[in-house]
């Protein structure tokens, strides 16, 4: 999807697969074709020596009580119900991109990657510069997750066949329009491109 493809580190880099549950992934019509690519994405960063993080929205009582009435949040996790209970399987990262050893796993009670979590840390302290962002949906957590690392100067690259949205003209008219003013918009096909560069063994 880019016209000429810069280098990457893979010991710099972390794919983040994020809200890759099953009560999210439920409100797609091609979750299995998803998650397929998915996994298929997670096993070339994983081969390449990448850092694979997941990110899960999930709540407690703590969680549910500290939501302001006025926030737009508490009327989606009202509608909800329980539904994204921590405890809840719905709220389990999907077991067809089930976590293993030494990643990172963060849960958050927001839209975004970062803003509830001690995610961005976790990335500093292993030394990581570059985000390739995948998930669901592509105009909530990769909108929203987009924005924040860029304003933290990660560079940023988002997977657009491993990302989706409910809305399919929704997530053609961001990942063509508006994510590549601040990020390099990628498909899986190009990953074994990216990290098998020339330069990538010193690039940042």
């Amino acid at each position: 999807m880019t016209d000429s493809l810069p280098t990457i580190n893979p010991q710099q880099s972390a794919l983040l697969v994020m809200d890759y549950q099953p009560a999210v992934l439920g409100s797609l019509s091609d979750a299995e074709g998803l998650l397929s690519r998915m996994a298929h994405a997670i096993a070339i960063v994983r081969r390449h020596g990448g850092q694979i993080g997941f990110v899960r929205v999930a709540f407690e009582d703590a969680d549910y009580d500290a939501i302001p009435a006025h926030s737009r949040m508490a009327t989606r996790i009202a509608a909800a119900g329980r539904t994204f209970y921590s405890d809840s399987p719905a709220t389990a990262i999907h077991d067809r991109v089930a976590p293993e050893p030494g990643d990172i796993i963060v849960r958050k009670t927001r839209v975004g990657a970062f803003s509830t979590t001690n995610l961005d840390q976790q990335l500093r302290d292993r030394g990581i510069t570059t985000l390739l962002l995948a998930g669901v949906s592509t105009s909530g957590v990769i909108l929203s997750t987009v924005r924040d690392a860029a304003d933290r100067d990660y560079q940023v690259f988002v997977l657009a066949d491993a990302s989706a949205d409910p809305d399919s003209e929704v997530h053609e008219f961001l990942t063509q329009r508006i994510f590549p003013r601040q990020t390099r918009v990628v498909a899986i096909a190009e990953l074994e491109d990216l990290f098998s560069a020339p330069e990538a063994a010193g690039s940042q």
